[in-house]
């Protein structure tokens, strides 16, 4: 029934803050949808950002966000990345394991709390 997922939803403080440190950090590429919403592009799926009380259909909070994002990029050239934008890690490089077999993992925070994990399959 399921093939994949389309879009997340993050709870965040700041929409601009927001878009600013994901396609500044990692990346994403910002955009707008639905009159004035703002969204965060990568491949073929986006993560959508709302404010706290937005959406009352939901129990969201601000920070409770826990995202694994696939990259291309070796591992330690993210470490690197994400030091030179000043990010600190809190955990990683880890092994773990992904929706398709065996990942390795770093871990960070964005500014609101929500935990970040980007992965390479092995």
């Amino acid at each position: 029934m399921i093939t994949h997922i389309d879009h997340v939803v993050l709870t965040v403080r700041d929409i601009d803050a927001a878009v600013a440190f994901y396609t500044e950090a990692i990346g994403m590429q910002a955009i707008s949808f639905a009159g004035s919403r703002k969204a965060l592009k990568f491949g073929t799926q986006k993560i959508n950002l709302q404010t706290l009380g937005q959406e009352t259909r939901n129990h969201a909070a601000i920070g409770s966000g826990d995202l694994c994002l696939i990259t291309d990029w070796p591992i330690q050239d993210v470490i690197e990345h994400l030091r030179e934008k000043d990010i600190a890690l809190c955990e990683g490089p880890v092994q773990k394991s992904g929706a398709q077999g065996p990942i390795t993992s770093v871990y960070f925070n964005d500014p609101d709390g929500n935990l970040i994990e980007v992965s390479r399959y092995d």
